[in-house]
């Protein structure tokens, strides 16, 4: 058999290529990542037809359509810069504040810690006093059509803030509160009813909202009930009753916060990168 001679694939030119292929993938699947669960995954969508159409119209020969989709193509480029313009901020935001650019360097990790920490203590506060409260924290699948039907926060989650939400007879406590991204994202949401016949029926609207919503999303929703102070948790269409404070904290680590071998590996990552550049 012929010797295989492999010097030949790993050409400078053959491996610019394939850099550059995993840029590109890079920057795709982050892009995917950033706008995945809101509004512009639609236009995203809006955008990819109106492309396959213009190459259907330049096939079949339809040449006021061409003409058309080609200039509405042409101003393409200025056009996704202001609908996505939010989407775009996000991401430059995220990537200045990554470490190896002098940002904060805040891991995941310190965030769900904190974020654990702040809902901890509102449950506490809201428990005790028999605060009726209902909090849902977004995982993989976006929750985009049950936050339209809130009420704008956008802050940084703080127990403070959500114990004022649900005290009683407030503008924004009859709802749900959505966290996504370790913030604040809405109040006062309107999440779906479960039909379940094995919700006991001593349970109230709160509780059957968060099973409704754990039956179609993977999200992660806090009960706290007004009748008894009990804290419940949903995902996947299972709840936990009257968790005790040792019991939820364990599942909310365990559910919310990256494992430290996992914040370890990327904290080391990012110290190779900012040598290899240093270096260069």
């Amino acid at each position: 058999m012929d010797n295989i001679n492999l010097s030949g694939l790993f050409t400078v030119n053959n491996i610019s290529i394939a850099l550059d292929v995993l840029i590109i993938w890079f920057l795709v699947y982050r892009l995917i990542i950033l706008v995945r669960g809101t509004k512009a995954v639609q236009l995203a969508k809006g955008i990819v037809f109106i492309f396959v159409l213009r190459i259907i119209a330049g096939f079949t020969q339809l040449h006021a359509v061409t003409y058309i989709l080609d200039q509405v193509v042409s101003w393409s480029v200025v056009g996704i810069l202001i609908i996505f313009q939010p989407e775009i901020r996000r991401g430059l935001e995220h990537l200045g504040r990554m470490p190896m650019f002098g940002g904060r360097g805040t891991s995941l990790h310190d965030q769900s810690v904190k974020m654990v920490k702040e809902l901890d203590k509102a449950i506490q506060y809201m428990s005790k006093r028999r605060i009726g409260a209902l909090i849902t924290i977004q995982q993989e699948t976006g929750l985009e059509d049950y936050v339209e039907t809130g009420i704008k926060i956008d802050a940084d989650i703080t127990g403070e803030l959500l114990i004022n939400i649900f005290i009683p007879n407030t503008p924004l406590h009859d709802g749900a509160v959505i966290i996504n991204k370790n913030r604040v994202s809405v109040a006062a949401a309107y999440l779906p009813l479960s039909d379940s016949t094995f919700i006991p029926k001593r349970l109230g609207t709160r509780h059957r909202a968060a099973v409704g919503i754990s039956e179609v999303t993977d999200a992660i929703t806090i009960v706290v009930s007004e009748e008894t102070g009990g804290v419940t948790i949903t995902r996947n269409g299972r709840f936990l009753l009257d968790l005790t404070q040792e019991e939820y904290l364990k599942y909310l680590n365990a559910a919310l916060v990256p494992a430290e071998e996992e914040r370890k590996w990327y904290q080391q990552l990012l110290d190779k990168i900012w040598k290899w550049g240093a270096s260069r």
